[in-house]
């Protein structure tokens, strides 16, 4: 039996200390009475809760317990998502944490956090895998030979039987170690390490698998309908998943097919598109067979949406009737005001869930056109072929749908908005919904479905980019975006911090965008937002410092770039809070 490792990190301690705490609690606290809870439980003593750290004197104790909360949350044992608010999901709640447990959980977070810093497009990260449908391009074993049986049974397979389980590892980077130990230290296993952990944790049940024979067919398609099984009943490839096999036979692929055994190609929007218009075209049969079942989503309410966003709900029922009542908004204030990060929890309070199938996020540029958002040419091997656009093929999901759909286009104000919308800057009136026009590139009538609802933001503090021109301003509906230091939710996270110099930044602040709004050269639109002080991490001051130095007195130099007196003043202000 492998023996297991030990982390030497100190903070782990408080990993199963905490999880208690939280559940003497009722499952949910500040952390603060968190905090607390661990202290009375421990009967730790005040030389250990007031015990500093660093040359910025932060609480050692405070410290290491936001980091166990951060490890939690990534194993999905606490849920962070309420700022301010430390819960445990159903899983914390009946989990009953050893010193093993604990200092697996680390190595496994450790790996995937350092594959994320390092730019490794691997999904594992901390965040959540999209609730969206994958698409795989997959080989039935070697040469493709397991194929024929692989239909017949309806599954999937892929080798390397001689690991077990591979539920057992806790990440990619034990499954290669593994594999050295089993196949010979001589090999990185990079690609295979990669395969087996998708094929375990990665592929879920909706997802399109398409099935190749080499580097030039495709000889099959179908949808997963299992989790991962370790079948040890088969002689060979226990590794399966059940499949509802749509299709088989053989059909030449234009260009190279990817040699490995198991790629995620749903990045490549096009490429998965063209090939299931390929099997659309070979079959009257749907594509997405209705056994397989819809993905559910977690509930969000209006309360949810003013829980985590500041803003009084009369605010929130009058950005929300807007939307319904216009169906394109655009949310526009300074920067740091939350215009992002409301814009998609607007949606989900909407749709009562937080269905991401329903929610698009686009950004616009000054490159971006209507043939990048609509359709246009786009070079192959063998020519041009005409491509939709992420807004086209929206708009032809929403269609047949009764439920709210929601595109949200980030920098809204960045694009040439007449030339990238075109012909649908008449179609995305709310009056004009339903009514059918010609497009550009294709003889084809096409309509922006009633249920479809566009948000846009616009940061109004951005100099180097044009107002949008009166023409669309008619079209949209415009919500003012406003620093919220005021509201009782941003006042409960910032008693919540109990930092004094951190209350004293926040007062500078105040009353530096006092300033900022009365400036005729700037105004209101300029303001430097709340959210500029929200973090999951512990404020202390080393968190302020580096707020102010290269956060906020950038910002103001560039606010003020002709008056550097002004800048002093108040860089010295918001240095002197931090004392």
């Amino acid at each position: 039996m492998d023996e297991v490792k030990v982390s030497k990190a100190s903070f782990i301690q408080w990993f199963a200390p905490l999880i208690n705490a939280l559940r003497e609690l009722g499952g949910s606290a500040t952390p603060e009475k968190a905090r607390d809870q661990i202290a009375r439980d421990l009967n730790l003593g005040s030389d250990v809760i007031a015990e500093t750290r660093g040359k910025t004197g932060g609480k050692k104790f405070a410290n290491e317990v936001a980091w166990a909360r951060n490890y939690l949350a990534y194993e999905e044992l606490i849920d962070k998502s309420v700022r301010g608010v430390w819960t445990l999901t159903p899983k914390g709640m009946e989990m009953e944490l050893t010193d093993e447990m604990a200092s697996e959980i680390f190595f496994k977070w450790v790996n995937i956090l350092k594959e994320r810093r390092e730019g490794n497009p691997d999904p594992t990260t901390v965040q959540n895998q999209s609730d969206k449908r994958l698409y795989w391009m997959y080989a039935p074993g070697e040469g493709s030979n397991m194929w024929n049986e692989f239909y017949d049974n309806g599954i999937m397979g892929i080798g390397w039987d001689e690991l077990g389980d591979f539920k057992q590892y806790p990440t990619k980077e034990s499954m290669k170690e593994k594999m050295k130990v089993i196949y010979g230290q001589e090999y990185s296993y990079k690609n295979a390490g990669h395969a087996t952990w998708q094929f375990a944790n990665e592929i879920k049940k909706g997802d399109i698998i398409f099935v190749k024979k080499g580097i030039k067919k495709i000889i099959g398609r179908g949808v997963v309908t299992s989790d991962y099984i370790f079948d040890q009943s088969r002689e060979e490839y226990r590794h399966i998943r059940t499949v509802n096999w749509t299709h088989k036979g053989e059909w030449d692929h234009e260009g190279q097919i990817v040699m490995k055994t198991l790629t995620n190609i749903t990045p490549y929007t096009d490429y998965y598109k063209r090939l299931e218009n390929m099997f659309a075209v070979s079959s009257d049969d749907l594509l997405i067979p209705d056994v397989v079942a819809v993905s559910k989503f977690d509930e969000y309410t209006a309360d949810d949406f003013l829980s985590e966003v500041f803003m009084p709900e009369e605010r929130y029922n009058t950005l929300k009737n807007l939307l319904l009542k216009k169906k394109n908004i655009i949310l526009q204030g300074a920067p740091g005001v939350g215009k992002t990060y409301a814009a998609e929890r607007l949606a989900y309070s909407i749709m009562g869930e937080k269905d991401t199938s329903r929610v698009m996020v686009i950004q616009f540029h000054q490159s971006y056109s209507y043939e990048d958002f609509i359709m246009g040419y786009r070079p192959t091997e063998s020519g041009f072929s005409l491509t939709k656009g992420p807004f086209y093929d929206f708009c032809k999901e929403a269609e047949p749908d009764d439920r709210e759909y929601f595109f949200i286009i980030d920098e809204i104000n960045r694009g040439n908005l007449s030339r990238i919308f075109g012909e649908l800057l008449m179609l995305i009136e709310n009056d004009k919904r339903g009514k059918e026009l010609r497009l550009l590139y294709s003889d084809e009538q096409f309509s922006v479905p009633e249920n479809v609802y566009i948000i846009g933001m616009m940061n109004t503090a951005d100099r180097s980019l044009a107002m949008i021109d009166y023409a669309l301003r008619r079209r949209f509906a415009f919500f003012e975006f406003e620093p919220a230091f005021a509201s009782a939710g941003f006042k409960r996270y910032q008693a919540t911090a109990a930092n004094k110099n951190l209350d004293s930044l926040i007062g500078i602040v105040e009353a530096m965008n006092r300033v900022i709004a009365s400036d005729a050269s700037l105004g209101s639109g300029f303001c430097v937002g709340h959210s500029y002080f929200c973090t999951g991490d512990v404020i202390n001051d080393g968190w302020l410092s580096d707020l102010v130095e290269y956060e906020l007195i950038p910002l103001i130099k560039e606010y003020w770039f002709d008056e550097p007196s002004k800048v002093e003043h108040w860089s010295q202000k918001l240095r002197g809070a931090i004392t």
